[in-house]
């Protein structure tokens, strides 16, 4: 039984390890050096000029400790198929998992600990004493073990073993773990859920109903209900937006918000390939050619609409209107070059 689960670990491992190459590569491992350095900065004037009233810490404080404290789920490497295959060994597979649980225990423990430890000097600054502050690492280390106990409870009632809950739990935790990966590269196994949300149908009146338009329709459609494609684009302007408000360098906002803007670009190419499946959509008479350009059009509406919003908020938030030119320019060249020389790798 053991055997089992080890491979499924070592499977899985390996794989986010052929990912995280494309994660860790030369761009992404050079901006993220930039930024750790200016939030090393950001945090040396913090402490210099330590605010009065003292809120806005406490904010980050609990922000900090929030995510730390709910951070981290059990990795069981349970599958579907567990829950007939190995119902007689139930036992066996409870134990393991109470072992998964202990081991999630010790590593996210350590990772709260060691996170709190890098504000440190906040808590002195607040006027909490070193042995108050190891206290309060105690504290909160008693208190996820208690959350994760709780969690474990949940996977048992009456003494019988939820076997839905827990391969459900492990099938999001890896979804989560590959959804981060798939930021930067295609990413296999990826499940999308699907749904109408009818307050978005506005948009699709806006293409012309004919056979020209007809895969602009299907792929503006597709992209409103699909919760991977969607959410991604909202979440990833989100973060453009803190850039530009929360960093006073206005090149390097300019940059984050242009990394956005391709790691936004890079995702949406997936689109292309919504419909590969549905042989139906595949009957109607339109030439080929038809379906790229109408893919195309849709992806540069998406991306200039964002690029529109954001230079509208640059125009307010970005104080050398030098880096407006920068941001427009740059999203121009890569919506217009960068995307056709992509597409037609994808297509070809």
């Amino acid at each position: 039984m053991k055997r089992i689960f080890h491979e499924r670990r070592k499977v899985f491992l390996n794989r986010c390890l052929k990912y995280s190459r494309y994660v860790l590569n030369d761009h992404f491992v050079l901006v993220l050096l930039v930024f750790l350095g200016f939030l090393s900065l950001q945090y040396r004037q913090l402490l210099e000029n330590f605010p009065q009233p003292a809120w806005p810490v406490y904010l980050l404080l609990l922000a900090v400790t929030s995510l730390l404290f709910f951070a981290g789920s059990t990795a069981t490497y349970l599958e579907e198929p567990d829950q007939h295959f190995l119902l007689t060994k139930e036992r066996e597979v409870l134990f393991l998992v109470q072992q998964a649980i202990r081991w999630q225990f010790i590593f996210w423990g350590l990772v709260q600990i060691l996170g709190q430890l890098l504000f440190l000097p906040l808590y002195l600054k607040l006027g909490l004493p070193a042995w108050a502050f190891g206290l309060y690492l105690f504290t909160l280390s008693a208190g996820k073990y208690a959350l994760i106990q709780a969690k474990w409870s949940s996977y048992t009632k009456d003494g019988i073993f939820q076997w839905d809950l827990a391969i459900d739990q492990e099938r999001k935790r890896q979804q989560s773990i590959l959804q981060f990966f798939a930021l930067f590269t295609r990413v296999k196994g990826i499940t999308s859920s699907v749904r109408r949300r009818s307050y978005l149908d506005g948009f699709l009146k806006l293409v012309a109903k004919s056979s020209e338009k007809t895969w602009d329709y299907l792929y503006l459609r597709a992209f409103l209900r699909s919760g991977d494609f969607w959410g991604l684009t909202i979440r990833l302007f989100v973060l453009s937006l803190v850039a530009m408000l929360t960093i006073d360098l206005p090149w390097l906002a300019t940059g984050l918000v242009l990394l956005f803007n391709y790691l936004l670009l890079f995702q949406l190419l997936a689109l292309y390939g919504v419909y590969d499946y549905q042989y139906l959509n595949h009957l109607y008479p339109i030439k080929k050619t038809r379906r790229t350009k109408g893919f195309l059009r849709v992806l540069r509406g998406i991306l200039y609409s964002v690029l529109g919003l954001q230079s509208i908020l640059a125009i307010f938030l970005l104080e050398e209107k030098m880096y407006l030119g920068i941001l427009i320019l740059g999203g121009f060249l890569l919506n217009q070059f960068y995307l056709a020389i992509k597409a037609k790798k994808l297509i070809d």
